[in-house]
């Protein structure tokens, strides 16, 4: 596969039945499905077999990969998947070998297959990440020595990646948000010391894009999606700090900023389309289902999510809960303290419950009397002996982390008895200021341990890119959490990234960073279950290759050897879409293309 768009669309049937003659000639004339079926999976099988069991062995990465595409074979080949998927790939390989016409079969769909097969039959083409010769004849000492030095190569081409992306901490990219600082005072009419008060940012949230254009430079896209997204009530809002974070060069450091906030139109036209029941069609995680009582979440046995406030100073376009808020800092977001002190009794009468997240919307935007008369009642529960609190403050208005605010997290700290936490969401290294350092510093001082939780957005995913976030993580004081898989919300198409790519990243960049900075763990979150942890292969299947080019995957659920409980179908965005929109934005696929083997 070449670094041109165009070597990316040669993939068809003509260029398929090239690389799958052999496979195909087994059922060529095969008189049934069912007998076709057979020998399709039987040649799988020997395939394989005579690779592991041959004399003349390939190489060790070639039959490991060889195995792992014969076992995803043998899975999408079957009846079981056939009807759990809704495809039957098994049919669209006999209807090619018979000649019968397939219009629905697109080009990521023969993708997906020639690197099957490929893959299968030893014949995969993967670049490595890394070229080092190796040096020969060496003995004892030598070979430390040697090794050494090609860890220092190694090292030397993750900084050259990692260089290519630039962080807020910069010296030039202080300068340039220090100039957009003043603009955005200017027309706020706001002084300095307004600036550093969260109380003034909450109350210049950005709600229109009539405002934004004042101080954000907008293409013609981003306004008119902006302003069909304001014209029809769709929740949006930046805070002026968070809007002095975007570039006016155009250049794309701050395209992961402005994915955050600005949405795409294509989500705006689902939003409207789905106006009258988005409890339906956007509620992904089932919350509904997973609600026992107002205000709370429970998914697993021993943690529970409070929810008491139910809107945030800014708006993230994927956010899974942002179809319930109905505007940035709505008035009335705040429930009644009658149905808070309900929750808080619910959490009481079950000593189950031994943590508690509390989030929302955001919290941090709460006052510090509102904030600590909720923290206080949750520290009252006997049981609870570990308080988080979800939190994107940090990154959309640091000053809001104030010395007391901080003071009053840890006062609910007792050491050997309970533990508090903030968990921010900081999604990219150019939105790490020196505000943000500060606010991680008040908070590490009042003893609170904080972890970062990033989503895996088309706009984050590029080789290193995500890498490069870990690393400033750690030197700022925040531990890596998780690494969330996009969901699978239609909405939230243009953020959605293949899970092959996350597993390309835990593996081939992540697993490059020094332990501590690589403590996050890449997870899918199944609706109405919870988190399935993605690192463990076992704990999902690849059911089958839809025509248009996704993966179907059944999800098993986390409990599956302790509870009876079903697995979740999910499918997910085509590598070759993926990888198409990579070179869009002037990405050479080769650079990702052991993509195809991650399952």
């Amino acid at each position: 596969m070449s670094g041109t768009s165009h070597e990316l669309s040669c993939f068809n049937l003509d260029a398929f039945k090239r690389v799958a003659s052999g496979l195909l000639g087994v059922v060529s004339g095969c008189p049934s499905f069912e007998v076709a079926r057979d020998r399709l999976r039987a040649r799988v099988s020997q395939i394989n077999f005579d690779a592991q069991c041959g004399k003349d062995a390939s190489p060790s990465r070639d039959l490991i990969r060889m195995r792992d595409c014969s076992t995803v074979a043998n899975t999408v080949l079957s009846e079981r998947s056939d009807a759990r998927a809704g495809f039957s790939v098994a049919q669209a390989l006999w209807d090619i070998a018979m000649d019968r016409a397939r219009d629905d079969l697109q080009p990521g769909f023969f993708a997906e297959l020639i690197h099957l097969i490929r893959g299968l039959e030893g014949r995969a083409k993967v670049r490595f990440l890394c070229h080092i010769p190796p040096e020969q004849n060496l003995e004892g000492r030598d070979i430390a020595i040697a090794r050494s030095r090609e860890l220092d190569r190694l090292w030397g081409l993750v900084e050259t990646s990692m260089a290519r992306f630039s962080t807020g901490l910069s010296e030039d990219a202080q300068a340039r948000r220090n100039a957009r600082k003043d603009r955005i005072l200017k027309a706020f009419g706001g002084s300095p010391s307004d600036w550093g008060d969260w109380t003034w940012q909450l109350h210049h949230v950005i709600t229109n894009v009539e405002t934004l254009q004042r101080v954000v430079s907008l293409d013609e896209p981003e306004r008119r999606a902006c302003a069909a997204a304001c014209a029809n009530g769709l929740p949006f809002g930046i805070t002026p700090y968070y809007a002095s974070l975007m570039d006016d060069e155009g250049e794309g450091r701050d395209r992961a900023i402005r994915a955050q906030v600005l949405p795409p139109q294509d989500y705006v036209d689902f939003m409207v389309r789905e106006r009258r029941d988005r409890s339906h069609s956007c509620d992904f995680m089932l919350e509904s289902a997973t609600s026992p009582i107002e205000l709370i979440t429970r998914r697993y046995p021993a943690i529970v999510i409070l929810k008491p406030f139910n809107t945030c100073p800014q708006i993230c376009v994927y956010c899974q809960r942002n179809w319930e808020i109905e505007h940035a800092m709505a008035p009335g977001a705040l429930a009644s303290a009658d149905v808070i002190a309900s929750a808080i009794r619910w959490i009481e009468q079950r000593p189950a419950i031994r943590e508690v997240l509390v989030t929302g919307g955001d919290p941090g935007a709460l006052s510090d009397n509102l904030l600590e008369g909720i923290l206080s009642q949750v520290a009252s529960i006997p049981s609870v002996d570990l308080i988080r609190l979800g939190t994107r403050t940090p990154v959309t208005m640091p000053m809001r982390i104030t010395d007391r605010f901080a003071r009053i997290l840890g006062s609910f700290r007792e050491p050997g008895r309970r533990d508090v936490v903030v968990v921010t969401h900081i999604e990219h290294p150019y939105e790490i200021t020196m505000d943000t350092v500060n606010a991680i510093e008040r908070l590490r001082r009042a003893g609170l341990g904080v972890y970062n939780q990033q989503v895996f957005t088309f706009f984050v995913s590029r080789r290193f890119e995500s890498t490069t976030l870990r690393m400033v993580l750690r030197q700022i004081g925040i531990d890596p959490y998780y690494t969330f898989a996009t969901k699978g919300k239609r909405e939230t198409d243009a953020y959605r990234v293949p899970i092959a790519r996350i597993l390309q990243e835990q593996k081939e960049e992540a697993r490059l960073m020094p332990g501590t900075r690589r403590t996050d763990e890449a997870v899918y979150n199944v609706p109405g279950l919870g988190k399935n942890y993605l690192r463990a292969q076992q704990n999902r299947d690849l059911l089958s290759i839809l025509p248009n080019g996704s993966r179907v995957y059944e999800f098993h659920p986390w409990e599956k050897n302790i509870l009876e409980q079903d697995t979740y179908v999910g499918t997910d965005v085509p590598i070759l879409s993926y990888l198409q929109r990579l070179v869009e934005i002037g990405e050479d696929p080769e650079d990702y293309e052991s993509i195809w083997y991650y399952f």
